[in-house]
Protein backbone atom coordinates (compact mmCIF):
# COMPACT_ATOMS: atom_id res chain seq x y z
CA UNK A 1 0.00 0.00 0.00
CA UNK A 2 1.31 3.41 -0.98
CA UNK A 3 0.20 6.94 -0.08
CA UNK A 4 -0.14 8.70 -3.43
CA UNK A 5 -0.27 12.40 -2.50
CA UNK A 6 0.42 15.12 0.04
CA UNK A 7 3.10 15.30 2.69
CA UNK A 8 3.28 11.49 3.08
CA UNK A 9 3.43 10.87 -0.68
CA UNK A 10 5.40 7.73 -1.46
CA UNK A 11 5.23 6.24 2.05
CA UNK A 12 4.59 2.50 1.90
CA UNK A 13 2.88 0.26 4.41
CA UNK A 14 2.41 -3.46 4.18
CA UNK A 15 -0.71 -4.64 5.96
CA UNK A 16 -0.76 -8.34 6.78
CA UNK A 17 -3.81 -8.63 4.54
CA UNK A 18 -3.39 -12.23 3.35
CA UNK A 19 -6.25 -13.42 5.53
CA UNK A 20 -8.13 -10.15 6.03
CA UNK A 21 -11.67 -9.60 4.77
CA UNK A 22 -10.45 -6.41 3.05
CA UNK A 23 -9.90 -5.36 -0.53
CA UNK A 24 -7.55 -2.37 -0.68
CA UNK A 25 -8.33 0.10 -3.46
CA UNK A 26 -5.74 -0.20 -6.23
CA UNK A 27 -3.29 2.67 -6.71
CA UNK A 28 -4.70 3.18 -10.22
CA UNK A 29 -8.27 3.61 -8.93
CA UNK A 30 -7.14 5.68 -5.96
CA UNK A 31 -5.16 8.05 -8.21
CA UNK A 32 -8.21 8.52 -10.44
CA UNK A 33 -10.48 9.23 -7.47
CA UNK A 34 -8.07 11.66 -5.85
CA UNK A 35 -7.59 13.54 -9.12
CA UNK A 36 -11.33 14.28 -8.94
CA UNK A 37 -11.28 15.08 -5.22
CA UNK A 38 -8.22 17.36 -5.52
CA UNK A 39 -10.21 19.58 -7.88
CA UNK A 40 -13.38 19.66 -5.78
CA UNK A 41 -12.52 19.51 -2.07
CA UNK A 42 -10.56 21.65 0.35
CA UNK A 43 -8.95 18.86 2.35
CA UNK A 44 -7.95 21.21 5.19
CA UNK A 45 -11.61 22.14 5.73
CA UNK A 46 -13.07 18.66 5.25
CA UNK A 47 -14.52 16.48 7.98
CA UNK A 48 -14.33 12.98 6.49
CA UNK A 49 -15.70 9.54 7.29
CA UNK A 50 -14.25 6.27 6.02
CA UNK A 51 -16.75 3.39 6.29
CA UNK A 52 -15.39 -0.16 6.02
CA UNK A 53 -12.01 1.53 6.50
CA UNK A 54 -9.89 -1.61 6.09
CA UNK A 55 -6.22 -0.60 5.91
CA UNK A 56 -7.02 3.08 6.57
CA UNK A 57 -5.68 4.13 3.19
CA UNK A 58 -8.44 6.65 2.53
CA UNK A 59 -7.86 8.40 5.86
CA UNK A 60 -4.10 8.55 5.31
CA UNK A 61 -4.62 10.16 1.89
CA UNK A 62 -6.91 12.82 3.37
CA UNK A 63 -4.64 13.55 6.33
CA UNK A 64 -1.60 13.64 4.02
CA UNK A 65 -3.38 16.43 2.12
CA UNK A 66 -4.19 18.48 5.23
CA UNK A 67 -7.40 17.01 6.69
CA UNK A 68 -7.45 17.28 10.49
CA UNK A 69 -10.77 15.52 11.16
CA UNK A 70 -10.87 11.92 9.89
CA UNK A 71 -13.07 9.14 11.26
CA UNK A 72 -12.30 5.51 10.44
CA UNK A 73 -14.90 2.76 11.04
CA UNK A 74 -14.30 -0.99 10.73
CA UNK A 75 -15.07 -4.05 12.83
CA UNK A 76 -12.09 -6.26 11.96
CA UNK A 77 -9.71 -6.20 14.98
CA UNK A 78 -6.45 -6.81 13.04
CA UNK A 79 -7.31 -3.95 10.64
CA UNK A 80 -7.98 -1.64 13.56
CA UNK A 81 -4.65 -2.57 15.16
CA UNK A 82 -2.88 -1.95 11.84
CA UNK A 83 -4.47 1.51 11.50
CA UNK A 84 -3.57 2.42 15.09
CA UNK A 85 0.03 1.37 14.49
CA UNK A 86 0.22 3.23 11.17
CA UNK A 87 -1.28 6.38 12.73
CA UNK A 88 1.40 6.24 15.42
CA UNK A 89 4.14 5.74 12.82
CA UNK A 90 2.89 8.73 10.81
CA UNK A 91 2.33 10.72 14.02
CA UNK A 92 -1.29 11.44 13.06
CA UNK A 93 -3.07 9.74 15.98
CA UNK A 94 -4.67 13.06 17.01
CA UNK A 95 -6.14 13.57 13.52
CA UNK A 96 -7.89 10.21 13.10
CA UNK A 97 -10.67 8.82 15.25
CA UNK A 98 -10.61 5.03 15.03
CA UNK A 99 -13.92 3.32 15.77
CA UNK A 100 -14.37 -0.43 16.04
CA UNK A 101 -17.97 -1.01 15.07
CA UNK A 102 -20.32 -2.62 12.63
CA UNK A 103 -20.75 0.08 9.98
CA UNK A 104 -24.55 -0.17 9.91
CA UNK A 105 -24.79 0.23 13.69
CA UNK A 106 -22.38 3.17 13.54
CA UNK A 107 -24.42 4.92 10.83
CA UNK A 108 -27.61 4.52 12.83
CA UNK A 109 -26.16 5.90 16.05
CA UNK A 110 -23.48 8.35 14.90
CA UNK A 111 -25.42 11.59 15.24
CA UNK A 112 -22.68 13.43 13.32
CA UNK A 113 -22.49 14.75 9.78
CA UNK A 114 -19.57 14.90 7.38
CA UNK A 115 -18.36 16.84 4.35
CA UNK A 116 -17.07 13.70 2.67
CA UNK A 117 -17.93 10.05 3.19
CA UNK A 118 -16.21 7.11 1.52
CA UNK A 119 -17.53 3.55 1.69
CA UNK A 120 -15.48 0.65 0.38
CA UNK A 121 -17.55 -2.33 1.54
CA UNK A 122 -16.78 -5.95 0.73
CA UNK A 123 -18.29 -6.54 -2.71
CA UNK A 124 -20.06 -9.68 -1.48
CA UNK A 125 -21.79 -7.86 1.40
CA UNK A 126 -25.47 -8.82 1.22
CA UNK A 127 -26.63 -5.38 2.44
CA UNK A 128 -24.27 -3.36 0.24
CA UNK A 129 -27.05 -1.74 -1.79
CA UNK A 130 -28.58 -0.30 1.40
CA UNK A 131 -25.55 1.87 2.16
CA UNK A 132 -26.45 4.94 0.06
CA UNK A 133 -30.01 4.99 1.47
CA UNK A 134 -28.70 4.80 5.03
CA UNK A 135 -26.14 7.58 4.51
CA UNK A 136 -29.01 9.91 3.59
CA UNK A 137 -31.58 8.45 6.00
CA UNK A 138 -29.32 9.03 9.00
CA UNK A 139 -28.27 12.50 7.74
CA UNK A 140 -24.57 11.64 7.78
CA UNK A 141 -23.80 13.83 4.76
CA UNK A 142 -23.80 17.61 5.05
CA UNK A 143 -25.91 19.52 2.48
CA UNK A 144 -22.96 20.32 0.19
CA UNK A 145 -21.09 17.10 0.98
CA UNK A 146 -19.97 14.23 -1.20
CA UNK A 147 -20.52 10.53 -0.66
CA UNK A 148 -18.42 8.12 -2.71
CA UNK A 149 -19.15 4.40 -2.86
CA UNK A 150 -16.65 1.91 -4.24
CA UNK A 151 -18.18 -1.11 -5.95
CA UNK A 152 -17.83 -3.50 -8.87
CA UNK A 153 -19.90 -3.83 -12.08
CA UNK A 154 -22.39 -6.14 -10.30
CA UNK A 155 -23.91 -3.10 -8.58
CA UNK A 156 -25.40 0.08 -10.03
CA UNK A 157 -26.67 3.15 -8.25
CA UNK A 158 -27.69 5.22 -11.29
CA UNK A 159 -31.34 5.19 -10.20
CA UNK A 160 -30.66 6.36 -6.64
CA UNK A 161 -32.32 9.77 -6.08
CA UNK A 162 -29.02 11.30 -4.89
CA UNK A 163 -26.80 9.72 -7.54
CA UNK A 164 -24.48 12.21 -9.26
CA UNK A 165 -22.06 10.27 -11.47
CA UNK A 166 -19.74 7.28 -11.61
CA UNK A 167 -16.18 6.70 -12.71
CA UNK A 168 -14.69 3.40 -13.84
CA UNK A 169 -11.12 2.27 -13.16
CA UNK A 170 -10.89 -1.24 -14.53
CA UNK A 171 -13.40 -3.30 -12.54
CA UNK A 172 -13.49 -0.73 -9.75
CA UNK A 173 -16.33 1.79 -9.93
CA UNK A 174 -16.79 4.87 -7.79
CA UNK A 175 -20.37 6.15 -7.59
CA UNK A 176 -20.71 9.75 -6.40
CA UNK A 177 -23.73 11.03 -4.48
CA UNK A 178 -24.83 14.47 -3.30
CA UNK A 179 -27.99 15.92 -1.86
CA UNK A 180 -30.26 17.00 -4.68
CA UNK A 181 -31.70 20.54 -4.38
CA UNK A 182 -35.23 19.28 -3.80
CA UNK A 183 -33.97 16.83 -1.16
CA UNK A 184 -32.26 19.69 0.71
CA UNK A 185 -35.51 21.62 1.03
CA UNK A 186 -37.37 18.79 2.80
Amino acid sequence: MRIIGGKFKGRRFDPPADNWPTRPTTDYAKEGLFNILNNNLDFEETKMLDLFGGTGSHCYEFISRGCTDATYVDKHPPAIQFVKKTAETLQISKLIRIIRSDVFKFMESSGEDYDYIFAGPPYALATMDEIPDRVFKYKLLRPEGWFVMEHNPHHSYKHHPNYLQERHYGKTIFSFFQHKNDAQEE
